[in-house]
Parts: structure tokens; sequence; C-alpha cells
């Protein structure tokens, strides 16, 4: 593979920063001072870039705290996607693992690791995910027995059990944890209930929980930690 490609592929930069790099003398290949962006480099190769060691990765994977506004999307023409919090040379390949609405805010999984997707967010492999929600009008515990044995929409939709925790001091807060990953499920089921929801913010995937130090719109990649949760939900699942 060509050096400027492997930089930017790793994401060093894009091509033409790369290149720059390069030009710079701030890139080296085996402790060698590289100065063709055109040469190749394998796996075996030792590559530094601003004195920073640039490994081989087969995948990226990223937690970001989803801000209200953006859709959960690679692109659009119109509206502002969760792709377009990062900088352009990072969204090679990269998608989001599951959906949040235009308006839900909280963590949200970026990579480009398609089969995790899968195992985490396939309805079939009943991955936990819990959310913050607010509403216009007071839970109670009638609405509580009602999610804990599932809900069934008046257009035939059903809904699998839900846990609703609500807040003793703040009946129209709670929080909320659904096996499911249905269209505007969380909204549909406290409709049927007559409660509109005004908030709503995912805190967990599994066992996964959102860094709360990280502000809306930011990033940052998962720790080893978090991907030893990850891939042993895939395990799990598979």
């Amino acid at each position: 593979m060509r050096l400027d490609k492997y930089l930017a592929d790793m994401g060093a930069g894009s091509r033409s920063q790369v290149k720059q790099l390069i030009k710079k003398g701030l890139v080296s290949v085996n402790g060698i001072k590289a100065s063709d962006p055109g040469m190749a480099v394998g796996g075996a190769d030792t590559v530094e870039c601003n004195g920073a060691l640039i490994s081989h990765r087969d995948h990226f994977y990223y937690m970001l705290n989803k801000p209200a506004g953006v859709i959960t999307a690679t692109e659009d023409d119109r509206q502002k996607t969760v792709l377009d919090l990062f900088p352009e040379n990072m969204r090679k390949r990269l998608f989001p693992v599951g959906r949040l609405d235009k308006d839900t805010v909280g963590l949200l999984i970026i990579t480009d690791d398609g089969q995790l997707d899968h195992e985490l967010m396939a309805p079939s492999h009943h991955v936990d995910k819990c959310y913050l929600l607010k509403t216009d009008k007071p839970m109670d515990a009638e609405d509580r027995a009602v999610f804990k044995e599932g809900i069934e929409l008046k257009d035939g939709t059903r809904f699998k059990e839900a846990l609703l925790e609500i807040d003793p001091e703040d009946p129209c807060s709670a929080r909320i944890t659904i096996s499911e990953g249905k269209y505007h499920q969380i909204k549909r089921m406290l409709l049927a209930r007559g409660k509109e929801v005004i908030y709503l913010k995912r805190l967990s995937i599994g066992e996964l929980q959102l860094d709360e130090s990280l502000e809306e719109g930011a990033f940052r990649e998962l720790t080893e930690e978090e991907l030893n949760i990850l891939h042993k939900k895939k395990s799990k699942a598979l």
C-alpha cells in the first residue's frame, strides 16, 4: 500500500495533509525518514508520523455523545449528520451503529465494523439499551406495570417488556430499558399511555456506558476496556 494512503486510512490526515507531513520530513518508515508518498509499506513496517507510531488497524470504534438536531446517517444533502461531527479525513467507511432520532441525544457508537453493528442491533440478540426520558405528564405505577408486561398499540405493533424506573421525586422523569429498537419505540410506547416524550437521552448499550464527561457533539475512541465489553457482547450473541 502507498505510504500516503496508509497514513490517511489510519486517520493521520487527508491524503493531501499526509503528503505535506512527508514533505516536511515528519514521517519515517522503519526509522528512516520518508520522502516519497508513493513508497510501498506493509504490515511488517514500522511507520511513525510526528513522533507517534501509526499502527495498522482493521477497524475503528468511537463513542459519540450525539447532540439534538443531527440525523443518524452517513450523508444527507439537506440535514447535518452524525458523521459531519467528525473531521472529513476520518469519515471514510465510518457509520453509526443503530439509530437515534434527530431530537434524541446520548450514546452512539460510530465504527466501520459491520459485524458489530449486526450483533448489537439485531432484534434477535436482545441487547438492552437504557434511556433517560422526560414526559409532559407524570408517569405512574400503572405505566410501569403495562410496560413490564409489554404493550400492543392500536395498529397491532407489539413491543416487548420494558423496565420503567420512575423518579420518585419527579414523576415526569424516568429511566427506561428496552431490548428492541423499533421506529420511535419509546415515544410511541409513552404516547399510547397518553404522555408525550419531551426529552430522550441514551445512557447505555449493553454494559457500555456513555462517558458523561463528553460534551454533546464530542467523540472519542473507545478504550480497550470498552472494546472488550463490546467484543464480549458479540461473542455471547454468536
